[in-house]
């Protein structure tokens, strides 16, 4: 088998959009098993952490640093219409009443666990940070779904009854386990590597495995 890369990431975080292109290649170039663990965004698990209406330089950075990083990539981030996670920034409260991001991330986990992950959080993020409005309106995610030869109307019945929540809580204590709280984190061989700009490190590190291709 494989040695096995871990991926935490999250559908709110313009970061976790970047590096999917990343993923792609790393896969591509390194013989491993790359396993997307999504979890819910720091907003819903600990917005102390980044939002506090006192203090906006955190997000505030966010936003610049994730655009101009895009920008430099060649992957150009817009922040979506509507957004992931229901939350007022006047306030910084984020709503009780979250009609998208928990059905993203419940969706990702069965992608994930039919081993179209890495396709699905691809197709997916990139409807979501690419500037198209009303990305969950009409058969856009539909579409965004196919692309990674994946049907949502049945990943949908998957996650109707099943225990998709529950492995989401596993991945929140795999990545607090990892070293670090946020996303993307990839991991192998129980070292972390923390955001997008860490690829170049996870190749080397890879590569003096000898896992190259």
């Amino acid at each position: 088998m494989s040695p096995i890369v871990e991926v935490f990431w999250s559908f709110r975080s313009p970061y976790s959009r970047l590096v999917t292109a990343d993923l792609q290649d790393l896969r591509q170039d390194f013989d491993i098993d790359l396993r997307i663990r999504p979890v819910l965004p720091l907003a819903i698990r600990f917005p102390e952490a980044v939002f506090d209406a006192n203090d906006r330089r955190a997000p505030r950075y966010i936003v610049m640093d994730s655009q101009r990083r895009g920008e430099m990539l060649g992957r150009p981030i817009v922040f979506p219409t509507p957004d992931p996670v229901v939350q007022d920034f006047s306030t910084m409260t984020v709503s009780e009443d979250q009609p998208y991001i928990y059905d993203l991330t419940m969706l990702g986990v069965e992608a994930s666990r039919r081993g179209r992950g890495v396709e699905f959080i691809h197709h997916v993020a990139e409807l979501i940070f690419g500037g198209t409005p009303n990305w969950d309106q009409g058969d856009l995610l539909e579409d965004a779904v196919a692309a990674a030869h994946l049907d949502l109307d049945d990943l949908r019945s998957a996650i109707r009854d099943g225990d998709h929540m529950n492995e989401i809580e596993r991945n929140h204590e795999g990545l607090e386990a990892s070293g670090h709280w946020g996303v993307p984190t990839m991991v192998f061989e129980g070292e972390c590597f923390f955001g997008q700009d860490r690829i170049e490190t996870l190749r080397w590190r890879l590569g003096q495995a000898g896992l190259a291709k």
